[in-house]
C-alpha cells in the first residue's frame, strides 16, 4: 500500500472495540487495548447526581435493559441496568456471555481514566461530550475537574494523551478558555463552507469530519491539512474507506473495529 505520507495513522477504538463487545463497557475498552489501539474513544454525559459516565445516547433504552434519560437517572440506578447482553440478542438464541458483570455495567470516565493509566503502555483518550442543552458548562466543567485529578488538563503543548472533541464549537470555546493547552477536536457530519475553505472554529487544530464528508469532498482533507490541521476521521471500517484515508494521509481513524484497521495498515 503506498501512503500519501510516511507517518503512522493512529488507530482510534470507536467506544472501544465496539464490534466485538458491548459499546461503552469496560469489556470493549479492554478488548481495544488487546487489540493494540493506539486512542480509546468515549462520549460522556452527566448523571442527574453529577457522575461523568460513557454512554453514547441521550436515552438508555438502546444499550441497557432500563429506559430514561441519562440526565435524569443517578449513577445508582444506571449501576443497577444491564449495558451487556443487548449486543447480539438479534442474532443470539440465547444472551451471550461477556462475563462478569463488572465488565458490562455502566462504565464511568473515572473508571476509564484508571484502565488507561493501568494499561502499562501509552493509550491516548478522545473523549466527546455530550449534555443537555440547559446544563450548558456543567459536562466541561466536570469533565476539566476529573482531569485535573489525573494530572491530565493541562498538557505541555503538543504532549497530550487526551483530547476533547465536540460537535459543538461552544463545547470546545469553553474548554480551550479554562484549557488552553488540552487539544480539541471539531466534529463535523456534513460539509460546510467553512471545513471546505480548510477553516475551523476557535483554536481548534483538529478535524473530525465523517467518512461520508470523506469520501464525497476528499479536498477537504487537503485544505485542512495545509491550514495547519490534523484529520481525524470516523466511523472507519471498510477496507475501501480505510484505504482512502491512508491515500489521503489522515492523521487518525476512529473504528469499531480496531484490530482489523491495525492489520489492515500493515501493523499487526
Amino acid at each position: 500500500m503506498t501512503h500519501a505520507r510516511q507517518h503512522t495513522i493512529q488507530v482510534v477504538a470507536h467506544r472501544g472495540a465496539s464490534e466485538d463487545a458491548p459499546e461503552h463497557t469496560l469489556a470493549a475498552y479492554m478488548k481495544a487495548i488487546e487489540d493494540g489501539a493506539d486512542a480509546l474513544e468515549c462520549d460522556v454525559r452527566l448523571t442527574a447526581d453529577g457522575h461523568l459516565v460513557c454512554v453514547h445516547d441521550r436515552r438508555v433504552d438502546r444499550t441497557s435493559n432500563g429506559r430514561g434519560a441519562v440526565s435524569a437517572l443517578e449513577l445508582a440506578d444506571l449501576a443497577a441496568l444491564d449495558f451487556g447482553t443487548w449486543k447480539g440478542r438479534e442474532d443470539a438464541t440465547e444472551s451471550p456471555d461477556w462475563g462478569d458483570r463488572e465488565y458490562t455495567s455502566v462504565l464511568t470516565l473515572e473508571r476509564l481514566l484508571e484502565l488507561v493509566a493501568d494499561a502499562g503502555r501509552h493509550i491516548e483518550l478522545a473523549i466527546e461530550t455530550k449534555h443537555p442543552t440547559r446544563w450548558a458548562g456543567q459536562v466541561e466543567d466536570r469533565l476539566l475537574q476529573l482531569l485535573r485529578r489525573f494530572d491530565l488538563a493541562d498538557p505541555a503543548p503538543d504532549a497530550s494523551p487526551v483530547r476533547v472533541m465536540s460537535f459543538s464549537a461552544r463545547s470546545l470555546q469553553r474548554i480551550e478558555a479554562a484549557a488552553p493547552t488540552l487539544p480539541t477536536v471539531y466534529l463535523t457530519q456534513f460539509v460546510t463552507p467553512r471545513l471546505k475553505d480548510g477553516r475551523l472554529p476557535g483554536t481548534t487544530r483538529i478535524a473530525g469530519p465523517s467518512i461520508r464528508i470523506v469520501r464525497h469532498h476528499p479536498t477537504v482533507v487537503l485544505r485542512l491539512q495545509q491550514a495547519g490541521h490534523q484529520v481525524h476521521v470516523w466511523t472507519v471500517d471498510d477496507a475501501e474507506d480505510i484505504e482512502l484515508c491512508a491515500r489521503l494521509g489522515v492523521e487518525a481513524i476512529i473504528t469499531n473495529r480496531p484490530k482489523q484497521v491495525l492489520s489492515h495498515l500493515g501493523r499487526l
